[in-house]
């Protein structure tokens, strides 16, 4: 099937891995499997895996955007304080609100990301 040209589909374990270019991470890798290069119309889907101890920088944007964790304990910073996250939960981050997500465990953090297209 062409790229952006009906469903798409593909499994992670395909999508190239990268270190993001982000000022105030730590030792996190990035995959966009479903990206607007694959003709999606409004979201793109990023997965972050934080190795143990590492970290996403702590920021804000102005989009929305919604997370789901796949595997593995952290906890997600924000200006009041800090929440733990495990398997299984969501997290909305509204525009303009600060974040961080730390992985506090001894086993990588998986973090599905969905964002705007244009700021995936």
């Amino acid at each position: 099937m062409e790229k952006g040209v009906g469903m798409h589909i593909t499994n992670l374990a395909k999508v190239k891995s990268f270190a993001p270019q982000m000022e105030g991470a730590k030792d996190l890798v990035k995959q966009i499997p479903i990206s607007k290069a694959d003709g999606t119309p409004n979201f793109s889907f990023r997965v972050f895996t934080i190795a143990p101890g590492g970290h996403t920088p702590y920021h804000k944007h102005d989009f929305e955007h919604l997370n789901y964790v796949i595997e593995g304990i952290g906890e997600v910073v924000q200006l009041n304080g800090r929440q733990p996250l495990k398997q299984g939960d969501f997290v909305m981050v509204l525009p303009g609100e600060m974040h961080q997500y730390q992985n506090t465990s001894q086993k990588p953090l998986v973090i599905i990301c969905a964002v705007p297209k244009e700021y995936e």
